[in-house]
């Protein structure tokens, strides 16, 4: 299991880069960071049967949130910022274990070139989010049963 902060940070590295190689990838947001963290949670659930991290995920308002990334960027709209030899650090030590690398860029390439306000909507359609009362933790088991039927996962 590792630190949520250390993947809030793969993924700022790897939106860094993308933004340099392309002018039209927006910068990640707070609320974009909560969707693909509440997404990486589900696949590493569905995957390994285990959690990629140890916060839950708390169903609010705008969809899925991490309530302690959340405090940490408070008030912030764009996080990704200038980029640490620590942020590259973590980068590097989660692409090379190579089941979290294949969930952590599975999930990017699939969810993380739409915007904030689209996986919201998403997150708004799937039963995790709409069976849970808002400010209550979506439950692994539900997270769970549902990305299992989502997810295109090899046995």
């Amino acid at each position: 299991m590792y630190d949520v902060f250390k993947i809030v940070n793969w993924l700022r590295v790897r939106n860094n880069a993308d933004m340099k190689l392309n002018e039209n990838i927006e910068e990640l947001t707070q609320m974009k960071a909560m969707k693909l963290l509440y997404y990486i949670q589900a696949a590493s659930l569905v995957v390994t049967k285990k959690r990629m991290f140890d916060e839950d995920i708390v169903a609010w308002k705008y969809g899925p949130v991490v309530e302690k990334v959340h405090e940490k960027y408070k008030g912030q709209r764009a996080i990704v910022g200038e980029i640490s030899d620590k942020d590259l650090k973590d980068y590097s030590e989660l692409e090379e274990d190579e089941e979290t690398s294949s969930i952590l860029n599975s999930i990017y390439d699939i969810y993380g070139y739409s915007s904030a306000y689209d996986l919201m909507r998403q997150t708004h359609t799937e039963k995790p989010w709409q069976e849970t009362k808002q400010n209550e933790v979506i439950s692994d088991k539900a997270i769970e049963n549902y990305y299992g039927e989502v997810f295109d996962v090899e046995s």
